[in-house]
């Protein structure tokens, strides 16, 4: 029996992949705030310590995935909040769990990024650097300075969403090489909007309301979270044993009509 481990397990494409992997046959440890065999929160780095304390001391320090799936929307005060669940919890998770990783049967890991990643140009950016290096600290006051600032205060929520996805999809990269040395996949799902409790909760607020209710595909609906579970499934699966360091979209085509000539 696999051990799965899933963050943000809760809610959303987090519950979706749970109901999925269960109905795999799969032992699954669920990490969220509320409703979940582990409750820490990802905002703090003592939340993040005692989650993965947690799945060390339930699994016995051998897991065969891991599905990072915890994460915050632009419409989510403070945006800082947003910048270190989406990017720092879930390096954190990753690095943390890569030795029980190791020592797993056919490990894997996915992260959900985002199609907001590729929205703005972050290369050369200070905010993205400053992930990359790892220093929270720094991220939080360009995004506290952004939300303060008249021109960038009602996009500072934005500003701190794509940044962190952009960046962790860049960190699941980064990791490519050492991670498939040591025989562990690691791939990323870009999803665009998707039917889940924090897209009605960011369609509700006056700030970005209009812009998700915008955002949709040629295909003309958003995803709903089964069928990111059933990517994520897929992924985690014998049939993509050679599927290691991409960035997978289910976004309904909506990355390539933004950008048809860039892949």
């Amino acid at each position: 029996m696999k051990t799965v481990v899933i963050t943000g397990a809760a809610s959303g494409m987090g519950a979706a992949v749970r109901q999925r992997m269960l109905a795999d046959g799969c032992r699954v440890i669920g990490i969220d705030l509320r409703d979940a065999d582990i409750l820490a929160d990802l905002s703090t780095p003592q939340g993040r310590a005692a989650a993965i304390d947690a799945v060390l001391s339930r699994s016995g320090g051998r897991i065969d995935q891991l599905v990072c799936c915890a994460g915050l929307g632009p419409h989510v005060d403070p945006a800082t909040l947003v910048a270190s669940v989406n990017y720092f919890g879930a390096v954190a998770l990753l690095d943390g769990l890569f030795e029980a990783l190791r020592q797993g049967s056919d490990p894997c890991a996915v992260v959900v990024s985002s199609n907001s990643a590729t929205l703005q140009s972050w290369e050369g950016s200070p905010l993205r650097d400053a992930y990359l290096a790892g220093d929270e600290a720094a991220v939080r006051a360009m995004v506290e300075a952004a939300a303060a600032a008249q021109a960038t205060r009602d996009q500072a929520g934005y500003i701190a969403y794509a940044s962190s996805k952009h960046a962790v999809t860049a960190a699941a990269r980064q990791r490519a090489a050492a991670w498939g040395q040591a025989s562990v996949r690691l791939n990323v799902v870009a999803p665009g909007a998707v039917e889940t409790p924090l897209l009605r909760a960011g369609l509700e607020d006056p700030r970005y309301g209009d812009a998700i209710r915008d955002f949709l595909p040629p295909l003309g609906r958003r995803a709903q979270p089964e069928e990111v579970a059933a990517l994520i499934a897929f992924l985690c699966g014998p049939q993509a044993a050679y599927m290691h360091g991409n960035v997978v979209f289910i976004d309904g085509g909506l990355d390539a009509v933004q950008r048809p000539l860039t892949f």
